[in-house]
């Protein structure tokens, strides 16, 4: 008889459960977002200040690529995921890119913001990372690309969980680092680099532009950022993009982001998200995990974000940001060879010494910085829950949690 009387419980749990949901979707409305582009801060949502507090998120199983299409995978990890990142007091996450299921992408964003109350920056990489390279004298390639993007904004836009758009990632480094350069025939010709650099950067930046005024003729509801890579360029972006919203900053300078808030108000004074920082979890010199300086890099990181939010205490631009990232890619030290995406690769990929506690500049090309050890939170190979390999949160996840929940 108890049995019965407790299945009972149970199934009328569910169906309120159920119902409620109903009936917040049918009753759901776009929330109101908007900018104070005078005095950066907190975007507002519904009128109430909003610090942007989340994760880059790409969950990507052991043995799999940045192709698999997690949105719909049958085991659903972003149930499990949402749920860890609001324990922890995080209210947003940013995909870089979207999947090719609408039907799928809309289910996921219900149970992300039905669910959990998670809000997303949506984001386009504009062909950045194809093969060959992106050229943006390409008129095909870019109309391709701006069909992709007014494609992405026509679906999603009237979803309440989508917060900003967000155009690019670090597409600027093909003219202001040189990495995955682009060129032509009339660029070529000018009369040195200084002249070339300028123009790749007037041609680029207009086209951001040219896709920020598309998106808001057909949605004017949701704020757009364009993502960069550090300041080098901005000052050339503020005289060819009058029409963007935010500035997404990418930026890892170790544990401080020194004078990073101030370059951007000094060259380009809009709203910025920092859309990645963090440190990865890997000693490359005791060749051993090193959960603790990651926490520590972190700590200081975030504290600037949340000190620049405020114009009493910091420069006032800051909307918050997104950690790179939440789990760890195993498959991003050898892309190209699927037999190793099963193991964790150790190596270091670039180098970097801002990220000091590991750099040895002894050593030539000594490379710290390991790829496949950012996640606030480690796969466990060896167990699965529900399908999805097990999350297990390192020092740092509880680290943002003490940050993000703490009352204030």
């Amino acid at each position: 008889m108890i049995k019965k009387v407790v299945g009972a419980v149970i199934i009328i749990a569910v169906v309120l459960l159920a119902a409620k949901l109903a009936a917040d979707r049918a009753s759901s409305k776009l929330p109101v977002i908007t900018l104070n582009k005078e005095q950066g801060g907190p975007i507002l949502v519904d009128g109430k200040p909003f610090l942007i507090k989340g994760f880059c998120y790409n969950p990507i199983p052991i043995g799999k690529d940045y192709e698999y299409p997690f949105f719909s995978d049958r085991n659903k990890p972003w149930l499990a995921d949402m749920k860890m990142m609001r324990d922890a007091g995080a209210n947003t996450v940013r995909f870089y890119r979207i999947g090719k299921n609408p039907a799928d992408v809309k289910k996921a964003l219900d149970d992300m913001y039905y669910k959990y109350k998670m809000r997303v920056l949506m984001g386009h990489y504009l062909g950045y990372w194809d093969w060959p390279p992106p050229n943006y004298t390409d008129k095909d390639f870019n109309e391709r690309i701006r069909g992709e993007v007014l494609e992405m904004v026509n679906l999603y836009k009237n979803h309440p969980a989508i917060l900003m758009w967000v155009l690019g990632n670090e597409n600027n480094y093909s003219f202001d680092r040189g990495i995955r350069t682009w060129s032509s025939p009339d660029i070529d010709v000018l009369p040195d680099d200084e002249a070339r650099y300028r123009e790749k950067a007037k041609i680029y930046y207009s086209y951001i532009n040219s896709l920020a005024q598309d998106i808001k003729k057909i949605d004017p509801n949701h704020p757009v950022v364009m993502g960069v890579g550090e300041t080098k360029s901005l000052h050339i972006a503020k005289e060819f993009c009058p029409d963007i919203d935010v500035i997404g900053m990418i930026s890892y300078r170790g544990p401080s982001f020194g004078s990073l808030f101030r370059e951007v108000k000094q060259k380009f004074d809009l709203p910025m998200v920092i859309i990645e920082f963090g440190a990865d979890s890997y000693h490359a010199m005791k060749k051993e995990p090193d959960e603790e300086t990651q926490a520590e890099f972190i700590k200081t990181q975030w504290q600037e974000i949340a000190k620049n939010a405020d114009p009493k205490t910091g420069v006032g631009n800051s909307m918050g940001g997104t950690l790179f990232e939440w789990t760890d890619e195993w498959w991003k030290a050898n892309e190209n060879l699927p037999h190793t995406w099963s193991l964790q690769d150790t190596s270091g990929q670039w180098s970097s010494a801002a990220y000091y506690s590991d750099y040895n500049p002894e050593i030539a090309n000594f490379k710290n910085m390991n790829e496949e050890w950012w996640g606030a939170v480690r796969l466990n190979p060896k167990k699965t829950v529900k399908g999805n390999y097990e999350r297990v949160p390192r020092k740092v996840y509880f680290l943002l949690k003490s940050l993000w929940t703490k009352k204030m």
